[in-house]
């Protein structure tokens, strides 16, 4: 009885987490709507590019795959300050996004993690979207 209450319990904490790719005019609605934008991705690829206007640049993979995912939890916890709170992630294809979007949903228990689809690169600048410097 008890492993079947575990069960039933982690199904409904599955169903309740939401994890999702976002096209470029979805990110913009929900960014008017206040929702909050962070850029995964690295330093040099931020002065190579740009960032999303409003974007808070949080580094998670480093140049060689790693993470300091306890760092990387406590600055998130500066910025997102309830696990159902919706905010959107983006790095330069989609595939650290998706890594880190899965893993915060599914793992961390995040609600509403969203990512931006085929990232910076070919989901926002290749139709034209503005970047700004990285300051």
């Amino acid at each position: 009885m008890k492993r079947v209450l575990i069960f039933v319990t982690l199904l409904m904490v599955a169903a309740s987490a939401e994890f999702s790719s976002i096209d470029y005019k979805e990110l913009e609605k929900m960014q008017r709507d206040g929702v909050t934008l962070i850029d995964i991705r690295t330093p040099q690829e931020w002065r190579e590019t740009g960032i999303i206007s409003g974007a808070y640049k949080m580094m998670f993979f480093d140049k060689n795959g790693r993470v300091n995912a306890p760092e990387w939890m406590y600055k998130l916890g500066g910025i997102i300050k309830d696990k159902s709170q919706p905010f959107i992630i983006y790095c330069a294809h989609a595939n650290r996004s998706k890594l880190l979007g899965e893993w915060l949903s599914s793992k961390m228990g995040f609600k509403r993690v969203y990512e931006l689809k085929d990232g910076i690169e070919n989901g926002w600048i290749k139709y034209g979207k503005k970047t700004v410097d990285a300051k």
